[in-house]
């Protein structure tokens, strides 16, 4: 998995590419952990995900609870394999998607 970061004045970019899985969802969670106290809009940019499991979207979820304390959070470029897993899971329901 691949997390590219671009900070802004009030807002926080991360680009997300490759599988979001067991292995690879601690490593979204400490890159939250670390860059999202100073933001209080988080933008996902999915367009390179090509996968996602139920501990990435356990990340999405915690992430999405945070923000809604201190800002917003939205998701864009969600690819169709992913969409369908957010639709299955009722995750579209839930999150912002553009």
């Amino acid at each position: 998995m691949t997390i590219g970061i671009a900070k802004e004045t009030e807002s926080l970019t991360m680009k997300l590419g490759g599988r979001l899985d067991t292995t690879t969802a601690p490593e979204l969670e400490k890159a939250f952990e670390e860059n999202m106290d100073v933001s209080k809009d988080l933008i996902l940019d999915m367009k390179e995900l090509e996968y996602i499991s139920s501990a990435g979207l356990r990340v999405l979820l915690t992430a999405q609870k945070k923000m809604n304390q201190s800002g917003k959070m939205k998701l864009t470029g969600v690819s169709d394999e992913v969409m369908e897993v957010f639709e299955i899971t009722g995750f579209s329901d839930i999150l912002t998607i553009e």
